[in-house]
This record gives structure tokens, sequence and C-alpha cells, in this order.
């Protein structure tokens, strides 16, 4: 059995989101990542570079209707570590006695 591993660049909750959204997409426009995350240019910036950094997501920079956009897109690499770290949270809730219920003395 696999122990589920927190992963601590994952883990804020603005980087959770961004992977969360990018697992579900096959790539995301900056602007749409950074309207959802209701962050600035330069704090979505610092996210993703954060993300890239160990390989979890690629960044793909390209011209449109005249303007450089840039797109972020989740690796195989980026896509596993979310998932562990899902897992790991989903263990860590799973100690957290349901309501109305007391813990154990």
């Amino acid at each position: 059995m696999t122990v589920p591993e927190f992963d601590a660049v994952i883990h804020p909750p603005t980087r959770l989101q961004i992977m969360a959204v990018l697992t579900n997409v096959q790539e995301a426009e900056f602007a749409a990542l950074r309207d959802l995350a209701k962050v600035s240019d330069s704090v979505l910036s610092k996210h993703l570079s954060a993300l890239a950094e160990p390989g979890y997501v690629k960044l793909r920079k390209a011209a449109a209707n005249g303007r450089q956009r840039t797109w972020a897109s989740v690796t195989r690499a980026g896509r596993t570590a979310f998932e562990r770290h899902v897992a790991a949270l989903q263990a860590l809730a799973g100690l957290v006695p349901a309501e109305g219920v007391s813990a154990p003395a």
C-alpha cells in the first residue's frame, strides 16, 4: 500500500486551486486562471513559476490576436503529485470525527 504524499508545493490554496483546474482541462489561459483565483498577474505568475519549477506545470507562450498570451497545462508528474496530495488530504480529513460524534478519550 502506498502512503499518501502531502506536497508542500501544491498545498497553498491558490496552487491547489490552479492544479484542480489544470487536471480537468487540456490547458488554461493565464487570464482565465488569474480571474478564477482572484489574484493579481504578479501573484499568479509566482504561483505558476513555483509549480513549473518541479515540473508540475508546463507554460506555453504564443501570440494571439496580436498579443503575447501564456497558457498553462499540467504535466504527468503534476497530475500524479496532485492526485497523491489530494489522497493525503482525504486521509487526513478521514481522521476528523463526524459532526456530533465524540472522539475517543
